[in-house]
This record gives structure tokens, C-alpha cells and sequence, in this order.
């Protein structure tokens, strides 16, 4: 089966994560699930968590090494709390071997149209912007 095309691989992704999200049947077992996505997430190499891969703008802290294969964007993370990680893993898994241009581009809309949002606090809805910010900066420089 050939590998989709990297726009079609994001549709799916969000897809995916929203109809997962939408058959959870509470906010208890959708933060559930959301923490799970961050246990499950790759560990992050111990050398890269460091002073300088700590993310401004969360109250958590939460490590991010961007990297650029081949021209795709990869995203090792890791946090200090299971909610924002969790967030961090759904962020760096969708954009994860995605082409940068692309990355800087598409928006991920789906984490509205689910309503994972009103699960958010402001201070983590604030951390998962300024982890899109970063994320986008990253990818528009390598563009």
C-alpha cells in the first residue's frame, strides 16, 4: 500500500483523532484518553531536555526539540504533567514526518471542531498555542 500524500496523512490524522474523541462518551474519559496519547508518545532523549528546549508560555514545563529529516518535521517532547503532554502529543504526532511548508500552513482546526478546547483550562489552552507557535516558527524557517 503506498504511503498517502502528506496532506491527505494530516486529513486522516485529525479525522482519526476526532472520531476517537467524539465516541468517548464524557470529559473524564476524553482527558483520559488525552493523557494516554502522552504516555504513548516516544520518549524524549534525555540529552535534549534542557534549558533551552523548554517551552515559554506553559505554566507546565514542557520540553520540545524540533528536527528537520529530509525535509519533514519531526517533534520529541516532554512534559512535567500527563494533561499537557498529553496536548504536546497530539500537536507533535500530527505534524510529526510532515513537510515543513505544509506544517507551517495547516492550522490544526480539528482540536476545535472536536471541542477539545472546553476541556482546556486557559493557562493549558494558552500553553498548547504558544506550542503551535513554535511548532509553525520551526517549520517556517526550514520551509
Amino acid at each position: 500500500m503506498p504511503t498517502p500524500a502528506p496532506e491527505e496523512l494530516l486529513r486522516q490524522r485529525a479525522s482519526e483523532f476526532k472520531e476517537t474523541f467524539e465516541l468517548l462518551p464524557d470529559a473524564e474519559e476524553r482527558m483520559r484518553y488525552l493523557i494516554q496519547l502522552g504516555r504513548s508518545y516516544p520518549a524524549m532523549e534525555e540529552k535534549h531536555r534542557v534549558k533551552e528546549n523548554l517551552l515559554a508560555g506553559c505554566i507546565s514545563q514542557l520540553w520540545i526539540h524540533p528536527e528537520l529529516r529530509d525535509g519533514l518535521c519531526y517533534f520529541q517532547m516532554d512534559a512535567d504533567a500527563l494533561t499537557p503532554k498529553g496536548t504536546a502529543a497530539l500537536l507533535c504526532g500530527f505534524y510529526n514526518g510532515i513537510p515543513a511548508k505544509l506544517v507551517a500552513t495547516t492550522e490544526p482546526d480539528f482540536i476545535q471542531e472536536c471541542g477539545l478546547g472546553s476541556y482546556l483550562t486557559p493557562s493549558r489552552q494558552s500553553g498548547l498555542s504558544s506550542l503551535r507557535r513554535f511548532i509553525r516558527g520551526f517549520a517556517e524557517a526550514n520551509a
